[in-house]
């Protein structure tokens, strides 16, 4: 009876501190987003003087304003949306379909393209080679180059063809049993039962696609109409940042401004934080379940 109690004890007080650890650990996490949205809604000249932590101060939406105010980030963000979904399309597309095949043990050179495939992952020619290959290759002010250098990805690639390892041999052999071809076999029967792990490949591509804006500087900076939502951003970012060295200091500037109608590097950063993250924030929570599942079977090596 006593051991029972004396377990019972030890057990509540584990819960309590793992309970007391994971909202701490929690907090932490969550705190510097939350922060930023305040400040992204304070008043720029007020949010110099700091003190913002959980909610604004002095609300405001002039910061989201100066973001929106050009129609042009609107086509930045189709730009970025469309990028986005057709770059996660054709990657799980592919990948898939190379995981397969290398995965498959009656192919031949299966090992020397694997090799090939993860030694990308470790040997890179450069920013200039790449740059005069994209060049060469005419993608230069091209939409393609968002596309055709990301399809395939070593990492994401070797997650696959895990997963596919792990798949029941015999369902497989049944297909073939059928009269059904690889290519029937892996859009029909792969593919679906794939789902956890392309969700989480997905994910992996989409929030790299749509983080991406060095790729726009280097070879689309010279046509505004291919133009992405991060470079946009980043231009607002580095403009508001040019304007504030511009100025004495912040009376300078907020005797041409009033402090209502006015911003600074902290809070138009805020706010450019915000609006880059919020569709990543809101598609996440939708493919957690699959991107959990398809982490942990597709990332166990056998």
């Amino acid at each position: 009876m006593k051991y029972l109690t004396a377990s019972k004890v030890e057990n509540f007080i584990f819960h309590f501190c793992n309970t007391v650890f994971m909202i701490a650990l929690s907090f932490i996490m969550l705190y510097p987003f939350w922060n930023t949205i305040a400040v992204s809604f304070n008043e720029a000249l007020d949010t110099v003087r700091g003190g913002i932590t959980f909610f604004p101060r002095k609300l405001t939406f002039f910061n989201y304003k100066v973001i929106f105010s050009d129609g042009i980030i609107f086509h930045a963000f189709f730009v970025s949306v469309a990028r986005t979904l057709i770059n996660m399309v054709t990657s799980i597309f592919f990948t898939a379909m190379i995981a397969y095949a290398l995965s498959r043990h009656e192919f031949i050179f299966r090992k020397p393209f694997t090799f090939i495939l993860i030694l990308s992952m470790y040997v890179n020619a450069g920013l200039i080679p790449t740059y005069f290959l994209i060049r060469n290759l005419g993608m230069i002010n091209s939409f393609w180059v968002y596309i055709i250098p990301g399809i395939v990805n070593a990492f994401n690639f070797v997650v696959m063809r895990t997963y596919i390892r792990g798949l029941p041999e015999s369902i497989i052999e049944s297909a073939r049993i059928d009269g059904y071809g690889d290519f029937t076999i892996f859009v029909r029967i792969v593919l679906p039962l794939c789902l956890p792990v392309l969700a989480t490949v997905g994910l992996f591509v989409a929030v790299g696609s749509w983080n991406s804006w060095f790729d726009t500087m280097i070879y689309n900076s010279g046509r505004v109409s291919l133009h992405t939502l991060q470079y946009k951003l980043m231009e607002y970012l580095q403009s508001s940042q040019a304007q504030s060295r511009g100025a004495a200091d912040v009376g300078a500037m907020a005797m041409t401004q009033t402090s209502a109608n006015m911003v600074t590097p902290m809070s138009i950063r805020a706010a450019i934080t915000v609006v880059a993250a919020a569709p990543i924030l809101a598609i996440y929570p939708f493919m957690q379940r699959y991107f959990v599942v398809g982490l942990n079977v597709g990332g166990v090596k056998e």
